[in-house]
């Protein structure tokens, strides 16, 4: 049997003496320093809550709920979502970081530019169920490097870095976008409907005067505009809406675009309902009157792509078509599905079912639009694909069926109404009930 030579006890590498090779001090300073860093990170919001302190919503999406035990794994990896969103201090945090970025550096923090994002407005569409599947449409706007989700101008001044990356980076052709848009045009035309088209044009297009002198994607998207109002203007069906923002904006003395925010302000929306109308019935806009009588403050949202949180203001305005009557509602805040208006019909008023298929500047327009129609459907078009057969039984209702798409999304090609399958879904419906 063979004798093993003594062994001395096992020992932490702090006992060890100085000498030995393995010796390790505990850092007792640092470590305590850490420990108190630790309680004081993960105690002070849970006392912050219990003193009445509320975490607000600084990005452009809810708050994330506790995740449920029953979610699975799913817990643990929702878990970091909800311990970051419930952070009390997070928007001061963020406004100190921003401040110091500018101070010593001279520019904003990066909080997330040049990262995937949806935006104000939705990015990748609902796809149609049994619809194409495009391998390009799986792109939005703000996944490209280089790109920013918000360009800083001049004045205060905030544009959406997605009007800029839908010229330079588009997911199919404009020429076959709008090819596809003529054929959902020919489909509602062949059963007896009306056609209307009308494209929300970006702030870069109409506001470009606050524009940095340099930016990213600034020497493709300049000329990309051009082509892209040269080629929409001969597209059968097509309102322009830009001489009517240029005469509100000459009216006003300032553009009808919101300094900090993608959309276009209340007058943006007067203007769009009455050139709709204009372009169903000409001349029943003749006794409308329009005049403001307060001021609407919101949240805008191109702010919140940069971690902050900044108010919009516009003048709300009353709608009276027959130049005494005020027809507005109240502005929608959830259009997935169609939602449905009926009023007396009038003088000033548009009578035949109408139905409007929009996006975000419909929803920012859905206080005036109700005013000047008898018969109106609203509905958005980013997530229809969820509600199939209300949406098709909204075309069908529809004499008029007006389709307003923002220009970014035109010039990217991103856009569910432009599935084909949607497109033959559509055309069937409306052709086994047609209007005479």
């Amino acid at each position: 049997m063979t004798n093993r030579p003594p062994q001395l006890p096992a020992v932490h590498e702090a006992w060890l003496p100085r000498e030995h090779a393995l010796h390790r001090p505990r850092h007792g300073g640092r470590q305590l320093t850490a420990l108190i860093s630790a309680v004081v990170f993960f105690t002070a919001p849970t006392l912050m809550w219990v003193f009445g302190a509320r975490p607000g919503e600084i990005e452009n999406h809810k708050l994330a709920g506790f995740p449920s035990i029953a979610d699975g794994w799913s817990f643990f990896t929702d878990l970091p979502a909800w311990a970051t969103d419930q952070l009390v201090f997070r928007a001061g945090a963020i406004d100190a970081a921003d401040a110091i970025s500018r101070s010593l550096f001279g520019e904003p923090a990066p909080f997330g530019q040049g990262s995937r994002d949806t935006g104000p407005i939705p990015g990748t569409p609902q796809e149609m169920p049994g619809s194409e599947r495009d391998s390009r449409t799986s792109d939005s706007p703000g996944s490209e490097v280089g790109y920013q989700r918000v360009i800083e101008g001049e004045d205060g001044w905030l544009y959406y870095g997605a009007d800029v990356e839908a010229k330079c980076s588009p997911v199919r052709p404009l020429a076959e976008t709008l090819d596809r848009l003529d054929r959902l045009r020919k489909a509602v035309e062949s059963s007896g409907r009306r056609f209307v088209l009308v494209i929300a044009p970006d702030k870069t297009t109409m506001v470009p005067e606050h524009l940095p002198p340099s930016y990213a994607g600034k020497d493709c998207s300049e000329p990309a505009t051009r082509t892209f109002w040269d080629t929409v203007d001969t597209q059968p069906g097509f309102v322009d809406l830009r001489p009517a923002l240029d005469r509100a904006a000459k009216q006003l003395g300032k553009p009808a675009y919101y300094p900090n925010d993608t959309h276009w302000t209340d007058e943006g929306a007067v203007m769009l309902t009455r050139e709709i109308a204009e372009a169903i019935e000409p001349g029943v806009t003749r006794q409308w009157q329009s005049r403001g009588i307060g001021w609407i403050t919101g949240t805008a949202d191109l702010p919140t792509m940069l971690g902050r949180t900044e108010d919009k203001m516009t003048i709300r305005y009353v709608l009276e078509p027959d130049g005494k009557t005020d027809r507005t509602k109240p502005p929608l805040l959830d259009y997935d599905r169609p939602v449905h208006y009926t009023a007396p019909s009038g003088e000033g008023t548009v009578d035949a079912p109408t139905l409007v298929v929009g996006d975000s500047f419909t929803a920012a327009s859905s206080r005036y639009l109700p005013a000047g129609f008898s018969d109106l459907t609203i509905l958005g078009y980013p997530r229809m694909g969820e509600h199939e057969q209300t949406t098709l039984d909204a075309f069908v209702d529809a004499e008029v069926v007006v389709v307003q798409v923002v220009e970014r999304s035109v010039a990217s090609g991103n856009l569910p109404l432009v599935d084909e399958g949607f497109i033959d879904r559509v055309a069937q419906a409306m052709a086994r009930e047609p209007v005479r």
